[in-house]
């Protein structure tokens, strides 16, 4: 089973999105920026969230994306099942027909550790998540390392209004 780069990506632009909340709306280009995520990847994943009420978009100057639902009221795998992702450790796509069209010798194991991430990633919201120390160092940093980048694009705006 490998989660793919659609379901990771997903689940760190919502752990980001929970992590500045208080900063009122989130734009996806600050996003981008300290998850060095593609912007025109992240507006194909938010469109996705947005259809499954995890964000909510804000119009206008000073717009862009706040959590949906509290974020204790949303888990990893409501993130990552709404962006189509699957959980499957079988190679038939659960469909049974793994062996000449029917179910292999190990189709339920497999079916069943399917169930069980499924069931674990159910189980952790993205408070759980932004509770953690480590997640929060880790958030501090990349807040730290764009700080400069702003101060310098603000510093060349200032200097052409002139």
């Amino acid at each position: 089973m490998r989660l793919t780069t659609k379901g990771r990506y997903a689940v760190t632009a919502m752990l980001d999105l929970a992590l500045h909340e208080n900063k009122g709306p989130i734009s996806l280009a600050d996003i981008s920026t300290r998850q060095e995520i593609s912007l025109s990847y992240l507006e194909q994943l938010f469109a996705k969230l947005r259809r499954a009420g995890l964000v909510a978009s804000v119009r206008g100057p000073g717009g862009g994306y706040r959590l949906g639902k509290p974020s204790e009221d949303i888990s990893v795998a409501s993130v990552v099942d709404s962006v189509n992702e699957s959980m499957d450790a079988t190679r038939c796509n659960q469909k049974g027909d793994c062996q000449k069209g029917e179910k292999c010798l190990t189709h339920h194991l497999w079916l069943d550790l399917s169930d069980q991430i499924h069931d674990f990633l159910n189980d952790i919201s993205l408070s759980d998540l932004v509770a953690r120390k480590d997640i929060q160092d880790i958030s501090d940093r990349q807040d730290g390392q764009q700080a400069p980048m702003v101060e310098m694009i603000e510093e060349k705006i200032a200097v052409n209004n002139f």
